[in-house]
């Protein structure tokens, strides 16, 4: 790729929401770079789900068409690479890469999601995506009436649970140690016929990320085929904060409806921003941050 080239929009991440929105912008006939690493958070998950023509595909499957038809635009160019820094202001961002310099970009739009910080019990990461998940609309059909258990505490363990209860009668919260649930909120569970276990997890046990069996501390074993995961993160790109996008509460970069951080120029979309992490809500903001920057790229033009 040659340096100093000027751009439109620097997409960064080129998953579901960066795909999205470059479509919008290629056919607002926007010129575009995406840079993605290459590094999907899902790498392991072997079906999506909830996202209508696609139900059951591989989240690879998915990308490599959309990027396939993402591309056919012609003012869309995409580098495999890490971006290091972007500098600047609105209307002149400069950004740079691991192999590029000096990429001039008019706006800038983040979807670099999130990084999960998995805690240090063997067999959860290998069974993270496929048999340990996070969202029962993504995941909770193909595990329905089946032996299911939430690891979270407190008033999130209480909420989250009545939401999965839905899915399966056979539901078991494990608190991973000293129950922070309230007596009222235990009574409510247990007349929904949700136990609660408070033992120390040692390591899960899995066939090929299939979940088999949770191992406490006393080595009691528990026969489990999924397990819900509620698990802290941070945010995969550390640039936007670095450039003064406000991050909320919770962790995620603040964005109003039409995806633009508190920085002008600056956009985001995608799991960076909300804790609604599917592949059918990234796509739809990807594709409201595209149009919204080409809006705003109109109104900037002077006549």
């Amino acid at each position: 790729m040659e340096e100093n080239k000027n751009y439109d929009v620097v997409i960064i991440g080129g998953s579901y929401a960066g795909l999205s929105a470059a479509m919008s912008l290629g056919r607002a006939i926007r010129k575009v770079l995406m840079i993605d690493n290459g590094k999907p958070c899902n790498i392991q998950t072997p079906h999506s789900h909830n996202f209508i023509t696609h139900d059951g595909n591989t989240p690879a499957i998915i990308a490599a068409q959309a990027k396939a038809q993402v591309m056919a635009y012609p003012t869309i160019r995409f580098l495999q690479d890490e971006v290091t820094a972007v500098q600047g202001e609105n209307n002149q961002f400069i950004v740079s890469t691991g192999s590029v310099e000096n990429i001039i970009a008019g706006k800038i739009l983040f979807t670099t999601g999130v990084k999960d910080l998995m805690p240090d019990i063997p067999g959860l990461a290998a069974c993270w995506g496929i048999s340990v998940i996070h969202c029962p609309y993504c995941h909770g059909y193909e595990y329905r009436q089946q032996r299911t258990g939430i690891m979270a505490n407190g008033d999130i363990a209480f909420e989250f649970s009545k939401l999965v209860k839905n899915w399966t009668n056979d539901l078991t919260i494990f608190t991973n140690g000293k129950s922070a649930i309230t007596t009222a909120q235990q009574d409510q569970l247990s007349a929904l016929g949700i136990n609660i276990v408070e033992k120390p997890f040692q390591k899960i046990e899995h066939q090929d990320g299939y979940l088999t069996s949770i191992v406490f501390t006393d080595g009691e074993i528990f026969h489990l085929d999924a397990l819900y995961a509620k698990l802290p993160f941070k945010q995969h790109c550390t640039i936007p904060e670095n450039l003064g996008c406000v991050l909320n509460e919770s962790g995620y970069i603040q964005v109003d409806a039409f995806q633009k951080t508190s920085v002008p120029g600056i956009y985001a979309a995608g799991d960076n921003t909300t804790a609604f992490r599917s592949v059918a809500l990234a796509v739809s903001a990807g594709s409201m941050a595209g149009a919204f920057i080409n809006k705003e790229l109109v109104e900037e033009m002077v006549y």
